[in-house]
Formats: structure tokens, sequence, C-alpha cells
């Protein structure tokens, strides 16, 4: 099969999508871990500090290849279901932060994370009809969230 050529509209919506999902992640630089976090009592298991970044990174962006691939199946017309849950889980992923670093409040912040779980499982269930790669691509975003939400339980636990 002869290979396709460069499709600028393609390219065009890829960073778009890249732009959109990182810009969740904005947020985390008006909030930071900050002298809070580091106060907290904090399990065994907890994951250094230096492992989220790399982490979130590859998670955006798998996040927005499989919004892109979905995307590409008709666009958001076509597609408006599986975009629009894309886009609330994205919402709810921009959210998390404020709640947990800037306001301090974990409790809030658990009760968010697991709509953000559900919204995330919704999400993969939407896109899977439509690619399947897609859906494979939200798997491990869906499985960190998964630990997260733990991680967020036992701190809120052993810090109230």
């Amino acid at each position: 099969m002869p290979a396709q050529p460069f499709n600028v509209r393609l390219a065009f919506a890829l960073a778009g999508w890249l732009v959109l999902s990182f810009s969740a992640a904005s947020l985390g630089a008006f909030f930071m871990p900050g002298e809070w976090y580091a106060t907290l009592k904090k399990p065994s298991w907890n994951p250094p500090d230096w492992i989220f970044g790399p982490v979130w990174s590859a998670l955006y962006t798998m996040m927005a290849v499989a919004a892109w691939l979905v995307w590409k199946r008709g666009g958001f017309a076509a597609q408006r279901r599986p975009l629009t849950l894309f886009l609330v889980q994205l919402a709810l992923n921009a959210v998390w932060t404020p709640l947990f670093f800037g306001l301090h409040r974990p409790g809030l912040a658990f009760a968010e994370i697991v709509m953000l779980w559900l919204a995330i499982a919704a999400t993969l269930a939407a896109f899977r009809p439509v690619s399947r790669p897609a859906a494979w691509l939200l798997v491990p975003y869906l499985a960190w969230v998964s630990f997260a939400a733990v991680l967020n339980f036992t701190l809120w636990r052993l810090n109230s």
C-alpha cells in the first residue's frame, strides 16, 4: 500500500487536539503542590514527584491522538457524543488540580476525581465503536486516574 500524502488539514487538527489536551494541564502552573503538599502525610507507595510530569505528558499526548482519531471519522458533526464526552472529561481533568492543590480540599477533589473516572470510562466506551485504537489510547489514562483516585482518597483520610 503506498504511503498517504501529507495532509495539512489533518496535521493542524492533530496540533489542535494536542493544544486543547495540554491546556487542561496548564492550570497546574497556577496551582503547584508547594509547601502544603510537602507537609501532608503520604503512604509509602506515593510516587516520587518527578514521575508526574513524564506520565501526564504521555497521557495528554495519547488523549489528544485518541480524540483526533475519532474526529477524523467525520469531524465534530458526525462524532458529537464521543467528542463532547471527551471535552467533559478534559474539563473535569482541569478542575482537579485547583481543588486539590489550590483549595487544599482533598475530600472535594476525591469526589471530583470519581466523576472524572466515570467521564473517562464513558469516553472510552463512546470511542470504541468509532475507533478501537482511540479507545485503547485512553486505557492508560483510566488506569492512572484509578491509581490517582486511590492515592487522593488515601491522602484525604491520612490528613483529615
